[in-house]
């Protein structure tokens, strides 16, 4: 399946409906729905002090402007022992019309960004590094980037630090844990009760298998956001970062600083002092000044920005994990 995804919306024709741009506090809102998309409403209010009432009329208004799409549960890629990669880099294609259906054969490849000067972004999740030559090959040639940068996420350590500590029977799901996760999928939201009818077991077995999954990182509950459906701009932000900071540190304090305007950040195994931000603006004139500002930055070198205006988000053997079926295990 491919979901199409116009990530920076070109000048609106006259016909067209517009959703008033996101203010701050729909964009906190959104990061603590990405981070967990089952936080109650009640802690939700709590954290952007806002009443319950006033949180779940902003979330209802973006999904029916579309903003948010869907609240998703996925198989954590911890768990899985796989890797996100990323492939990107100045395209020499005439025409993007067939990229996007290409590019979904390969099966790996979730996300396809479009952005300024015939930049592509693709990003994969793979099972091994015995899958990296093969992907990069098959990006070069279908995406037509004659020299492609290769970029290994870093895993976020303090997630890392805990998973590590797990001992072998905590990483185990049974047949019980791929049906939650598969109930969940394309509403992570559900509540307890209509998971337990469908899985067919109590409302208390399916809340103890979901928390001991949350517990030890072998699901992640997000979301679907299409920045798109509002007025707003979002852009790829490549920091260079002087060679001296220190990476587990500089990088989230950036982002706390710059927050919510910097959404989140990720950084490369392979590409030391480069971190790359998601940024959010409402205008050109504030992405200016937001730059200005990071290359003001004593620990940025420089700043290199790439404005998206379209992409796409790929199915992928991810999303095929919950179809699994162990019947030898217990619940």
């Amino acid at each position: 399946m491919v979901v199409r995804l116009k990530i920076f919306k070109h000048p609106p024709r006259i016909t067209d409906a517009l959703v008033p741009s996101l203010d701050k506090t729909d964009m906190r809102l959104i990061m603590l729905l990405v981070v967990n998309s089952r936080l109650p409403y009640a802690e939700l209010a709590e954290k952007l002090n806002l009443s319950v009432n006033a949180v779940h009329k902003r979330v209802q208004q973006l999904i029916e402007a579309g903003v948010i799409r869907k609240f998703n549960a996925k198989h954590s890629l911890l768990a899985e022992n796989a890797m996100v990669v990323y492939v990107f880099g100045n395209s020499s294609l005439e025409s993007f019309q067939d990229l996007p259906n290409k590019l979904k054969m390969q099966g790996s490849i979730y996300w396809l960004a479009v952005g300024s000067g015939k930049f592509l972004y693709t990003s994969a999740y793979l099972r091994s590094v015995a899958e990296l030559e093969q992907l990069v090959s098959f990006v070069k040639k279908t995406a037509g980037i004659p020299e492609p940068v290769v970029g290994i996420m870093q895993p976020w350590l303090p997630w890392v630090d805990q998973f590590s500590k797990l001992k072998p029977s905590d990483l185990v799901l049974c047949s019980l844990d791929y049906q939650i996760i598969r109930s969940l999928k394309d509403d992570a939201r559900k509540p307890i009760a209509d998971v337990a009818d469908e899985v067919g077991v109590s409302a208390k077995t399916v809340r103890r298998r979901l928390q001991r999954m949350i517990k030890n990182y072998l699901i992640e509950l997000s979301l679907e956001w299409y920045p798109d459906k509002s007025n707003d701009i979002t852009t790829l932000m490549e920091l260079h970062l002087k060679t001296d900071v220190d990476m587990q540190v500089v990088p989230y304090q950036i982002q706390k600083k710059y927050s919510p305007n910097a959404l989140y950040y990720w950084c490369f195994a392979n590409m030391p002092n480069t971190v790359t931000f998601v940024i959010w603006t409402n205008s050109m004139g504030e992405l200016q000044k937001l730059r200005e500002n990071l290359e003001k930055e004593p620990t940025v070198a420089s700043v290199v920005p790439y404005i998206l205006y379209d992409g796409y988000l790929f199915e992928t053997w991810r999303d095929q994990l919950s179809e699994k079926v162990q019947s030898n295990s217990s619940t």
